[in-house]
């Protein structure tokens, strides 16, 4: 059965001179009477969509760019062609940290778009031939640019690649992890080249700080019955005692430089926390007098610190 006739069995009321345009009552199309109509692009059957194709893409040469008989002839290439997006979005569906698979599917359309505007029927080439490269390298530049928690230079994503394998290969003859002289020498690299391509893989993804560390070699196991403590736990923080140590230890030569009166009021209302109106009746003194007495040594305090 060919194309023409399994479209025709599929949509026996409609005249294969007919376009989904002309059934939606905007009139028929003079331009594409020559052309199958193809009611479900999608569900046409792997070979009658390779035979279709060529059709389509004879007819969309001849076609100017932007009318309406042009755009029904290229959605219908993409739709007929929509099983090569998943086909080759398959490998990459379970890649970890990668996108849905509906993204991925979504990006891959991009890939058969470009292919479908740059094809030349008149290279008597399978479109598969041209479109599979287009889908995979679309693929592929989306999962660079969106799946590196950390942006890095596209030497160094490709570079992570080769020393994943190179590490791989050498892991399973030597059985232990390789060196970076022995990556160097597996790649044809320098080992300054190897050591910049391992600090970078390091940005293909993160962990939360607030994740459970695990327990590794030179790090301190959780006690037994004890959760394991996350990243931001074992963090320092600033003292904010720390910050009044400097100035505690230029106060000191000061505050011993004092009579013995001002050093005798500051104790009772710093350390002992007396009032102004206490201490006078301590000292025989009133509650005004005790205040300027105050005053002015916190002032000259004040002003030899600031002076320092």
């Amino acid at each position: 059965m060919t194309p023409t006739a399994t479209a025709e069995a599929k949509s026996p009321a409609t005249p294969p001179t007919t376009t989904p345009a002309a059934s939606g009552g905007v009139g028929s199309v003079p331009a594409l009477s020559g052309l199958p109509y193809v009611p479900r692009p999608r569900e046409v059957s792997t070979g009658d969509a390779r035979q279709l194709t060529r059709l389509f893409f004879e007819r969309l040469r001849s076609l100017e760019e932007g009318t309406r008989e042009y755009q029904y002839v290229r959605n219908t290439l993409i739709e007929m062609n929509i099983s090569l997006v998943h086909f080759v979005a398959r490998p990459f569906r379970d890649r970890p940290g990668g996108p849905e698979n509906e993204d991925v599917v979504q990006v891959g359309i991009i890939g058969l778009i470009k292919a479908i505007d740059r094809y030349d029927p008149e290279r008597n080439t399978q479109f598969a031939t041209l479109a599979v490269p287009y889908i995979t390298g679309e693929i592929k530049r989306h999962f660079r640019d969106t799946t590196w928690a950390v942006r890095v230079p596209r030497r160094l994503q490709e570079l992570r690649v080769e020393l994943a394998k190179a590490t791989e290969a050498l892991t399973s003859e030597s059985e232990h992890p390789p060196t970076p002289a022995e990556l160097a020498a597996h790649l044809g690299l320098t080992e300054d080249e190897v050591r910049q391509g391992l600090v970078a893989a390091n940005g293909y993804s993160t962990q939360s700080l607030d994740a459970p560390q695990q327990h590794t070699a030179g790090t301190a196991q959780a006690p037994a019955g004890q959760a394991p403590r996350s990243l931001a736990e074992t963090l320092g923080v600033t003292d904010p005692a720390l910050e009044a140590v400097e100035d505690r230890h230029a106060l000191a030569p000061l505050l011993a430089d004092l009579d013995e009166r001002s050093t005798h009021i500051l104790q009772l209302r710093f350390g002992e926390e007396l009032t102004q109106a206490e201490i006078g009746a301590e000292l025989g003194l009133s509650q005004m007098q005790v205040s300027r007495l105050l005053a002015r040594t916190l002032g000259s305090l004040r002003a030899e610190l600031l002076h320092d």
